[in-house]
């Protein structure tokens, strides 16, 4: 039995005619529709122009770029500053293998013969349309707030949207640095898509939904109540203060009675204070408060405790042509005329004083409404009653006869402090009969910038009551001492 070879099936090959020509095996149809192979080839790309929206998939993701196929005869190229609309993205937290995005052309060929591409330009095109159709039916747009930048916040609205720091609540805020990664809304106030401009502001937004809750807040606030607020800012012309609905401003002026240099020296943001309503202005929606109308007046605290007359101790805090100041109280100045500094003609005041002196004055003269204290170091070296204050110290029973001190109850603290003092620098010998020193001179109040006229006008010099030889010279002992400390 002969074996039999078998070969696999084969397709015959091609043929020949009745005149021997070949004619090959047709292997596929002709389907090309009568057009070259090459013309087929550009056909199946897809065609791109400039500016074009195209969509692709992922094939690639680089640290420093994405290859993006859109069936183009190459992958497109997106660099990562085209990616998004943040900065400083890694593109794999933005774009993953095998998604599908959409993509602007930026340049068929570059200098490389790459196809460009933009992420970031393709939703600005997409945003854009969105944002015009809000803007013109003045609707608010929603964004994460994603970066700090100079003078306000960045939000992704599908573009870089700008909300200035003014607009970013209903009062200015320092810190922006809480509001980045959050999301906000605001009103779109500028538009200009030739610049990729566009302004933001979320104080409209919240002006508008808060309104009527504003409206109610300020009818029920009435000038002359007591509201307790919290300190949400601090500016130069003075602080705000959150009432609980609303924002209202204390001015400088009215932080405190004494003179404030700036703001912050008073109160700091987060401070739980006390204020009193001052005005309430309707149809500004603003809030005038007052944090000194909630304490004391000093100079009323003075008026109701001192009498013109009296003897009172004070520091020299400046001169000036016509005289000089001398605090007697905290916050309270009073001017002492040139007429009044020595019973002998002075030209200068530091002739007779100089800054930071502590010496004795008397009052006389207090005005209140003006807030103006007239003093003389000549009437107070002629002795006269010592202010309630000091009575303790330096009243007639803390004298003998001679007017030597003897100081009264050792066991008081007033006592002590001043018998430190007095074993520190000494018991100094009182001055000679009739003789005036500078610190026998008493000190008074008046504010500084009202008093010059005050000091024009030559204050009457107003007669010391009658006190016994002994206490005029106790007061001129007691003072000597405390002057020189």
């Amino acid at each position: 039995m002969s074996d039999t070879i078998q070969t696999p099936h084969q397709e015959p090959m091609g043929t020949f005619d009745d005149e021997g020509n070949y004619i090959p095996r047709k292997i596929i149809d002709d389907d090309l529709g009568g057009i070259s192979i090459d013309e087929a080839y550009d056909n199946s790309m897809v065609s791109v122009e400039d500016g074009q929206l195209v969509e692709g998939t992922v094939v690639k993701v680089d640290q420093d770029e994405v290859l993006l196929d859109i069936g183009y005869k190459s992958e497109g190229v997106i660099p990562s500053r085209e990616l998004s609309i943040r900065n400083d993205v890694n593109p794999d937290e933005v774009v993953k293998l095998g998604e599908k995005i959409e993509a602007l052309v930026l340049t068929k060929e570059d200098k490389e013969g790459r196809l460009l591409l933009s992420k970031k330009r393709a939703q600005y095109e997409r945003a854009w349309g969105s944002i015009e159709d809000k803007k013109e039916a003045d609707e608010p747009v929603e964004g994460l707030c994603i970066e700090v930048v100079k003078g306000g916040l960045i939000m992704d609205i599908g573009l870089r949207g700008f909300l200035p720091a003014s607009l970013v609540e209903l009062r200015r805020v320092r810190d922006l640095q809480p509001y980045v990664g959050q999301t906000l809304s605001a009103k779109i106030i500028e538009l200009d898509k030739n610049r990729n401009n566009v302004v933001l502001s979320r104080r409209a937004w919240l002006e508008e939904t808060q309104k009527e809750q504003r409206e109610d807040f300020l009818h029920n606030l009435k000038p002359g109540e007591r509201r307790k607020g919290v300190v949400s800012s601090v500016v130069n012309f003075g602080a705000f203060v959150d009432l609980g609905g609303m924002d209202g401003l204390v001015h400088v002026s009215e932080l405190s009675w004494k003179h404030v240099d700036h703001p912050g020296s008073i109160v700091a943001v987060g401070d739980e204070i006390d204020v009193q309503v001052l005005e309430v202005d309707l149809d500004r929606e603003r809030i005038s408060l007052s944090l000194k109308a909630t304490q004391q007046d000093p100079w009323q605290e003075f008026a109701s405790n001192h009498q013109v007359g009296e003897l009172v101790y004070g520091r020299v805090t400046k001169l000036v042509p016509f005289g000089s100041f001398v605090q007697v109280g905290d916050g309270i100045e009073g001017l002492v005329h040139i007429s009044e500094m020595s019973a002998h003609h002075v030209d200068l005041p530091e002739q007779v004083v100089t800054p930071g002196e502590e010496l004795w004055v008397k009052i006389i003269d207090l005005d209140l409404q003006r807030r103006r204290i007239s003093l003389s170091i000549k009437q107070a070296a002629e002795g006269g009653v010592v202010a309630a204050e000091y009575q303790e110290h330096f009243g007639e029973h803390a004298y003998d006869d001679e007017g030597n001190y003897i100081g009264g109850d050792e066991t008081s603290e007033g006592q002590e402090a001043w018998a430190e003092l007095y074993a520190e620098e000494g018991a100094a010998a009182p001055a000679a009969e009739g003789e005036a020193t500078a610190a026998d001179a008493p000190v008074a109040e008046a504010a500084p910038a009202e008093a010059a006229p005050a000091a024009e006008e030559a204050p009457a010099e107003a007669p010391a009551p009658e006190a016994p030889a002994a206490e005029e010279a106790a007061v001129a002992e007691a003072a000597e001492p405390e002057a020189e400390a």
